[in-house]
């Protein structure tokens, strides 16, 4: 009697034996090529749904793929457990972030081990704990010391109503998200990480393996380098310089106003005691409340005023007026812009609504340009006009030229410039790693001694919802002692961004309890870069990037021997459901867990992985996991309605096959070759499980009675060892049920016969309206003519048909031919 496929017996049953076992622990000392399997750190969210649940399932029939394939597979997880939703938690709930963080790691944990999805849990670790800290903060003092964590003034986000700094992401729609008041910018004095100087290193990305494309695209145009010149116009009034920066000099004739960003340090100085200071004022801080990255759209609506002085335009003596306007922005170049409005479309439209002198410097080679009549500017490359003694030379031939006669003429330099601004690493909340610094009146700002890290966070704080961090009002955390002079002194209050700990946490991993150091080196050169990446698009830029980057300052500590963190990424796409990405707000959350119960994990897993090629986004559907959990059923009764046959005979093939063994025999191994190839090169696990799927068909339709116990056993074992990395539990049930003592994990990844695959013969199916009614071998070169006339002259199929009306016969190549009569 066939027994039961009792899912909730059988998961709970592997998953014991996965981690009673540890049968995923690295060992350092095994002598198996390493590969360094890791999925993205994850916060601490509590609740995972089926989106989420991609990104594990991906990784974990990975390192699964890899065991088997004969690898010492390090699979680690941890927690990157600092950030704003766990202190907001503790404005709203009252509970401290200590408590609810490590609340939803136990949770999380829980949904992962429902999954099946395992790790080497000896290596856990979360970054909000004491040791992990102090590593960073140690790190934080290795990047002082080599003058790449400084302290400068900077523009932050300002809630009047709070008073206080908010982050990036406490900011809503322009309004503060705790109480709603406009908020404002501020200059206050922040933290920054000098990741500039490694612009033209991050550039590079000739050390990185597969990435995919795009990501490298992002990064690069985040990065922004352009070659251009530095141009020094002067104040008419004065003669004091106006550095600006350009990347078309070819240009430089055509100016006709000079424009700085309102947050430019000049714009205060020149207006200050004029008629027009408060004006001018009002202004900057209207622009500091708009988003940078709407400043900088082409469909802002162009604002500026004009404020009160000239410019000097160094190559043709020129007097333009200094304006100052929205589009300008302090972070690009430096802060200021010639306006060439008839080169520029951003200045021309500026230059038409407030007024302003239109001059044409390059001419279209194709139809002479007047300024009274140009409708926009002209953008395009052509011939100088008005350009002094470069007239009539082609504009992108005097973009150099030009550069070098300024260098000559000492009024300006070529120069390289990016778009990639220090990282701001100062956050002045509580849930955060201390920066290690203390302030002495005497000695100025002094490093935390390393023999005192970590500096511990104070657990007991009064969190209030005026968006003031708690340590600022916590004299045990504030009042500390000079390590240089022993004078009284005070700590800094502010605590780092969380992507300082998410930037090399995949290095810990190797050495994840070390009091001593940092990490053991001699590990982690020889384990790193991580071998396969796995994680969303949306980190393409940040954490991505600023994970390169540590690796570089590391390596440049004499740390680590590598140039970047992994070799290989693999973004997945996101699972989305009624057209829209998961979340609470839209109410399209899906939780595994309800599912789970209905149909077990390894029904979710399939159905997963089987939407679609998992680097695109896909459409989940509840009803459709009802054909996964189908596929399953069908594979668990074809084991056991063998398994007797199965005890019978010896295991070795023999040398003569009937049609239905050899058929089996081939379609077994080219299932093998497509899902070792699917997984390998491709991530491609949806065609992978539809090959899965074909071999199931093929062994419930090919006639098996006859087939010796050798030729069933092979086809039944591939089958099982195949899908095992994608659907566990019910492959290691059934691998043990087949007379294996062993886990799957310790076997060997199936191979393949390609004298078994390139088969002389083949057996085809064949349908009359659908219907399987007969099979037929015919050669496997056979033309479909040839295959056409065989079956009909089939006397099964001939039964069926009859006399019949055959309307068309519809081949599938190597696999069915389908008969439509009437």
């Amino acid at each position: 009697m066939e027994a039961e496929y009792n899912f909730k017996e059988i998961e709970h049953k592997w998953q014991s034996h996965w981690r009673e076992n540890k049968l995923f622990k690295m060992h350092p000392d095994s002598p198996r090529p390493t590969f360094y399997c890791l999925m993205m750190f994850p916060y601490p969210s509590a609740e995972l749904h089926v989106g989420h649940g991609r990104n594990y399932i991906i990784g974990d029939v990975l390192a699964r793929y890899k065991v088997m394939k004969g690898f010492n597979v390090l699979a680690p997880m941890g927690w990157d457990a600092f950030g704003l939703p766990a202190e907001n938690a503790a404005i709203k709930l009252n509970i401290h972030p200590k408590i609810s963080t490590w609340n939803n790691i136990g949770r999380m944990k829980k949904q992962l081990g429902q999954w099946g999805v395992e790790y080497d849990w000896d290596r856990e670790f979360a970054s909000c704990e004491p040791l992990y800290c102090k590593w960073t903060q140690w790190l934080f003092l290795q990047f002082y010391k080599k003058g790449l964590a400084y302290k400068k003034k900077a523009a932050v986000n300002w809630c009047p109503s709070c008073a206080t700094v908010l982050a990036n992401e406490q900011v809503i729609n322009g309004e503060c998200e705790r109480c709603g008041t406009g908020v404002t910018q501020r200059d206050l004095e922040q933290w920054f990480f000098k990741i500039t100087a490694y612009a033209e290193e991050l550039l590079d990305m000739s050390h990185l393996g597969d990435w995919p494309e795009r990501v490298k695209t992002m990064q690069t145009n985040w990065i922004g380098k352009s070659h251009g010149v530095t141009i020094d116009f002067r104040l008419a009034e004065t003669g004091e310089a106006i550095p600006c920066y350009t990347t078309r000099p070819d240009t430089i004739f055509g100016v006709t106003y000079l424009v700085l960003a309102p947050e430019h340090p000049l714009v205060a100085r020149l207006t200050a005691g004029t008629s027009i200071e408060k004006e001018v004022a009002d202004f900057v801080e209207r622009c500091r409340r708009i988003d940078r990255i709407k400043r900088t759209s082409a469909e802002l609506e162009k604002e500026g005023m004009f404020i009160g002085k000239h410019i000097k335009n160094p190559v043709n003596g020129d007097i333009v007026p200094l304006w100052i306007a929205n589009y300008a922005l302090m972070e690009y170049g430096t802060g200021a812009v010639m306006a060439v409005p008839a080169h520029d479309q951003r200045d021309f439209e500026f230059a038409k609504k407030f007024g302003l002198p239109i001059k044409v410097v390059i001419q279209n080679p194709e139809r002479n340009l007047s300024e009274s009549t140009m409708e926009r500017a002209y953008e395009d490359e052509g011939f100088l006009a008005n350009s002094g003694q470069f007239e009539g030379l082609p504009s992108r031939e005097t973009i150099e030229k030009i550069g070098v006669w300024m260098e000559e003429q000492g009024i300006g330099k070529r120069t390289v410039n990016y778009r990639l601004r220090d990282w701001l690493i100062s956050r002045q909340r509580y849930w955060g790693a201390p920066i290690p610094i203390i302030y002495c009146e005497t000695c100025g700002t002094v490093s935390v001694p390393e023999k005192d890290l970590p500096v511990y966070l104070p657990e007991n704080v009064e969190f209030k919802p005026t968006g003031e961090s708690p340590l600022a009002r916590s004299p045990e955390f504030v009042n500390a002692t000079c390590p240089n002079c022993g004078r009284a002194a005070k700590r800094e209050t502010d605590t780092m961004d969380t992507f300082v700990d998410s930037s090399w946490y995949y290095m810990r991993y190797l050495s994840p309890h070390d009091e001593k150091r940092v990490f053991d080196s001699d590990l982690v050169n020889k384990w790193l870069p991580v071998d396969q990446y796995i994680g969303g698009i949306e980190h393409a830029i940040l954490h991505l990037m600023y994970s390169r980057f540590f690796t570089k300052v590391i390596r440049d500590l004499g740390l680590i021997n590598f140039h970047e963190p992994f070799s290989n990424l693999f973004t997945q796409g996101m699972i989305i459901k009624d057209g829209a990405k998961m979340s609470k707000s839209k109410g399209n959350v899906v939780s595994p867990d309800a599912l789970i119960t209905k149909y077990g994990a390894d029904t979710v897993r399939v159905y997963t992985l089987f939407i679609g090629p998992p680097d695109k986004d896909a459409e989940w559907n509840d009803r459709a996991v009802e054909g996964a959990y189908r596929f399953l059923g069908r594979v668990w009764r074809l084991v056991h309605q063998h398994l007797d046959k199965l005890r019978e005979g010896n295991s070795e093939i023999p040398p003569k096959l009937t049609d239905s063994e050899r058929e089996l025999r081939r379609i077994a191994h080219a299932t093998t070759r497509k899902v070792t190839e699917d997984i390998e090169e491709r991530f491609h696990f949806n065609t992978a499980i539809s090959a899965l799927m074909e071999l199931v068909n093929a062994m419930y339709t090919l006639n098996l009675e006859g087939a010796r116990p050798a030729v069933l056993r092979e086809a039944l074992e591939k089958l099982v060892a195949l899908l095992y990395p994608m659907a566990p539990h019910i492959c290691e049930e059934l691998w043990s049920r087949l007379g294996h003592t062993k886990s799957l994990l310790r076997e060997q990844w199936p191979g393949y016969d390609k004298n078994a695959i390139a088969a002389d013969e083949m057996v085809i199916v064949v349908q009359v309206n659908g219907k399987v009614r007969s099979h037929v071998t015919v050669p496997s070169d056979c033309s479909e003519e040839d295959l056409k006339k065989a079956v009909m002259d089939d006397s099964r199929v001939a039964s069926h048909v009859n006399s019949r009306n055959v309307q068309k016969i519809v081949v599938v190549p190597r696999k069915l031919v389908n008969i439509v009569a009437k």
